[in-house]
């Protein structure tokens, strides 16, 4: 029996921070002080707040360290868990009082206003241990479904429960499942979408390293109610973390008789296999990914016929993302009406983001559905750093939009964003301030889209070239207002066009950015100037004279030799010479040089 539990998160952001180093220092120390029967060593995935990591936590007292470094570690060794005393210095500042009282985790802004199901066990369970995850009720789900309910059952739950389908499209789960279970079929597959391609989105990558067994159990679940006894996760190659545990789940789950033949004595026979991606963004797309899985080229296919149809080698296929599967367990443990009472009329439940861009707390959130954005960056993110303000916020990634500043109270739901010109998308949400210019945003995202396309089709292959090739035209200032017009033209000719929802949404950050800041759109074009100061084209740094000291340390900086004076005298820049490097502007100490 343990005094006390040091848990020491092993996500991929705090193992880029050295956490491994952390916890083998932390059990170098334990033997030396003696402590290795009485404190217990957990590596867990994700808590969540990624700013501060590595993250430490020490049960019973729920101490909060962060930004943990090796050098800390004995100390916190010898004072906190020989003698008892935590050390205060190196506490999470929101856990500590003014009167230096060590409060709980859970009271802090940004966990606050969370509320964790898919979540649930991220940053609390050893990922690598089946009974750390059966503890917390892990395959109880599971247990109860394959004995003592039938397929409609289920289906009805989860129909009843308003889940919705957390990738992206935002389809009902139930109904997915009543179409797949619906095509009879001596063979059928349920697969797992983990091809996690969003720039900045971490959500299914936490999952699958803090809680991997929710999603076997999920789709265990699912093979049951459609008739499937045989599973594929589709994972990134680029999270090996990932899928290392996804590993040892599966082994681990076969060892207990949790996968393989006749799970629970029921007669229910049901495994699952792994595939990895190579990277491309297009294989998150469903068709595409069961391609990449039959060992073709990730395209996708045209629609109908529908994976719940012939999906999978031809056969009926469920698919389902990550975070989808993470909530199947709890809703039918908890019922129906639990879930439901969660969200808003429409979108019921939670929503994991990954918060990202100009924001404090970066780092992963569960909040339920209805949660304003406000409250998002504000209360959870801790607001924008170094006083800045809010200027819009990217939902969706290269398939979404921005929303602006003047829907900063918009309740986060399904047709909330799509009213308003973005949409939920998988769940990564970056922030950008007034430092941000929204043509070179939109410009960022198609030449992620253009580098993605599989070019299969020729309006997502060509157009999003093109489209980019404007905005790039824009961005220098050589563009005319015709070129606007070609543009947004463009974009519906890309969108109704494209064979998949790759192209089909490509568009869609190019036309947020017209619709909501068309006037730095038309100051690109018109005035040749970047209002945030970001396309380089159009940029012209200058030394104010009165502010100019003569110290030289300008000159002695530029790269390019552009910057001319004597010592204590104003300089001058050469404009013909500025490669706008802005090194000049870094180094000065007297704010003696701006850029227009």
């Amino acid at each position: 029996m343990y005094r006390s539990h040091v848990l020491v998160c092993g996500g991929t952001g705090c193992t880029s921070s050295g956490s491994a180093q952390i916890i083998e220092t932390l059990q170098t120390e334990l033997e030396k002080q003696g402590l290795t029967k009485e404190v217990c060593v957990v590596q867990t995935g994700c808590h969540g707040l990624c700013a501060l990591g590595p993250i430490m936590i020490v049960y019973p007292e729920a101490a909060f360290y962060s930004m943990v470094k090796v050098s800390d570690i004995p100390e916190i060794v010898e004072e906190h868990l020989l003698k008892g005393r935590v050390v205060k210095r190196l506490l999470y500042n929101e856990t500590v009082t003014d009167a230096g009282d060590v409060t709980s985790l859970a009271d802090t802004e940004f966990y606050k206003h969370q509320h964790r199901i898919a979540l649930r066990n991220c940053g609390i369970i050893n990922p690598e241990n089946i009974e750390e995850y059966i503890g917390t009720g892990g395959y109880e789900a599971l247990g109860k479904v394959v004995t003592s309910m039938t397929p409609e059952e289920v289906i009805k739950v989860l129909t009843d429960s308003g889940l919705r389908g957390r990738g992206g499209g935002g389809f009902p789960t139930g109904i997915k499942w009543k179409l797949a279970r619906s095509n009879a079929s001596e063979q059928k597959y349920v697969c797992c979408n983990a091809d996690e391609g969003d720039p900045g989105a971490f959500m299914d990558r936490s999952v699958l390293e803090g809680d991997p067994h929710v999603v076997l159990e999920a789709m265990a679940i699912a093979g049951y109610t459609i008739g499937a006894n045989q599973g594929y996760i589709y994972v990134r190659a680029e999270y090996p973390i990932a899928v290392a545990r996804l590993k040892i789940a599966i082994a681990q789950a076969r060892e207990y008789g949790l996968l393989g033949k006749n799970i629970f004595n029921s007669g229910f026979d049901f495994d699952i296999g792994l595939r990895l991606g190579a990277g491309a963004f297009v294989c998150g797309e469903e068709t595409a990914l069961m391609t990449s899985i039959e060992g073709k080229r990730g395209e996708p296919r045209p629609r109908p016929p529908f994976p719940a149809q012939k999906g999978l080698f031809g056969e009926p296929t469920l698919l389902n993302n990550v975070e989808t599967y993470a909530n199947i367990p709890p809703i039918l443990l908890h019922g129906a009406e639990w879930f439901a009472s969660m969200g808003t009329e429409k979108s019921k439940g939670t929503k994991v983001f990954a918060l990202g861009g100009k924001i404090n707390n970066t780092g992963l959130v569960e909040i339920p559905m209805g949660t304003t954005l406000r409250q998002v960056v504000e209360d959870i993110g801790g607001g924008i750093p170094n006083g800045k303000k809010f200027k819009a916020a990217q939902t969706g990634g290269p398939s979404g939009g921005c929303i602006p500043a003047e829907h900063f109270d918009i309740p986060i739901d399904y047709d909330n964003l799509i009213e308003i010109g973005s949409m939920m998308g998988s769940g990564g949400l970056i922030v950008m301030d007034e430092d941000n210019c929204m043509v070179d945003i939109a410009k960022f995202f198609l030449q992620f889209t253009v580098d993605e396309s599989c070019g299969k089709c020729t309006p997502c292959r060509i157009g999003t070239k093109r489209l980019y090739e404007m905005l790039d035209k824009i961005t220098k200032g050589q563009a005319t207002l015709e070129d606007l017009d070609k543009l947004e033209e463009l974009c519906y000719y890309i969108k109704d066009n494209s064979l998949c929802g790759l192209g089909q949404t490509a568009p869609n950050p190019v036309l947020s950015t017209l619709r909501y800041f068309k006037d730095e759109y038309i100051a690109h074009v018109v005035d040749k100037k970047c209002p945030a100061g970001v396309c380089k084209s159009l940029l012209r740094f200058e030394i104010i004279p009165e502010k100019c000291k003569g110290c030289t340390m300008c000159a002695r900086t530029c790269p390019a030799g552009a910057i001319s004076g004597t010592v204590k005298h104003p300089h001058v820049i050469d404009p013909d010479k500025c490669i706008k490097c802005g090194a000049c502007m870094e180094k000065c100490k007297f704010g003696a040089i701006i850029k227009r």
